[in-house]
């Protein structure tokens, strides 16, 4: 299988689409940060990602929000990345079970987004099935899911070598993996609920009524930070503020609240199949302000159940 990059090549990105409200003053204060030639401040960047990155500046913002690139620019930096590059290498990225099913889910993938216009569909495929081959051979106990496409598919867009995709994808993936030991995802289904229900009751009542399976996209909402369901732009936007800061799978859930907060009038002028599209694949959305209103929600709660109750969704 041949790659369309090596893990120093280009990624197979095209144009970029900046998130809304971006500010010459965030710009600058992400430049300076990064061009730091002894420190990375990673809690400056956290701050300013807050607000969106910049297209062009995501990618490296990412490594260090992740913990991929380390902060000390003194402890060879140079050496580090380099053997980073040289371990992903190492790595065997062919997989005959389930090679042909990554491509032809890549394939989909590109072509439900073309519009968006921010891979190359030629070489996007191979880059898709190296990453997530090489993530699986080196975690046989992970069983390969078409959600990993779109896990990946923010890194191919925005990081600029092939190893940088892999090693920003199996931190994130190793995060949710380890979220999901330690919270059974049925209960974690079962307490949004318990929230969607004390928060918006109309509206659960209104899925009931329409007898609308509400795990069906609860669960993948919940698994997944909406990367299957948002506009690619959206997905970038909100991972940029969800990689800001350190909680942001306890914080996930409360995101997903205040969607279906947003959109409470639309999804009750609507019938269960429409529901259920409109579930899977969600409308542009004002990330920002839907952010906010999660803020809101988890302070809403707290008000109501104590600080704890924050807590139960991810516990």
């Amino acid at each position: 299988m041949s790659s369309p990059a090596s893990s120093s090549g280009s990624s197979p990105s095209r144009r970029r689409v900046s998130p809304p409200l971006h500010s010459a003053l965030v710009r600058q204060d992400i430049d300076e940060v990064l061009d730091s030639e002894v420190f990375v401040d990673v809690n400056r960047l956290r701050r300013c990602a807050r607000q969106g990155v910049p297209d062009e500046l995501r990618g490296e913002v990412w490594k260090y929000l992740l913990g991929v690139e380390k902060p000390d620019r003194l402890a060879n930096e140079i050496s580090q990345r380099r053997a980073r590059h040289e371990a992903y290498q190492e790595i065997d990225k062919e997989n005959v079970d389930v090679s042909k099913r990554v491509r032809g889910e890549a394939n989909r993938y590109l072509q439900r987004t073309k519009k968006e216009g921010l891979l190359d569909p030629h070489a996007a495929p191979a880059m898709f099935e190296a990453v997530i081959c090489a993530y699986l051979n080196c975690n046989n106990h992970v069983e390969y899911s078409p959600v990993l496409v779109q896990l990946c598919a923010p890194f191919v867009i925005t990081m600029k070598t092939e190893c940088d995709v892999y090693s920003c994808f199996e931190r994130l993936v190793d995060i949710l993996s380890e979220s999901m030991l330690t919270v059974n995802i049925n209960k974690r289904v079962a307490q949004f609920l318990s929230y969607l229900r004390t928060l918006l009751p109309e509206l659960y009542n209104y899925f009931e009524e329409e007898e609308l399976d509400v795990g069906e996209w609860a669960s993948s909402w919940l698994r997944n930070l909406l990367a299957k369901e948002l506009p690619t732009p959206c997905v970038l936007l909100l991972w940029d503020i969800y990689f800001s800061q350190p909680d942001f799978v306890d914080f996930h859930p409360f995101v997903c609240l205040a969607i279906l907060h947003h959109l409470k009038d639309s999804l009750e002028d609507l019938e269960q199949s429409e529901i259920r599209s409109m579930l899977l694949r969600l409308p542009k959305l004002n990330i920002l302000r839907i952010v906010g209103q999660a803020h809101n929600i988890r302070s809403e709660i707290q008000a109501r159940y104590g600080s704890v109750a924050t807590r139960r969704l991810s516990q």
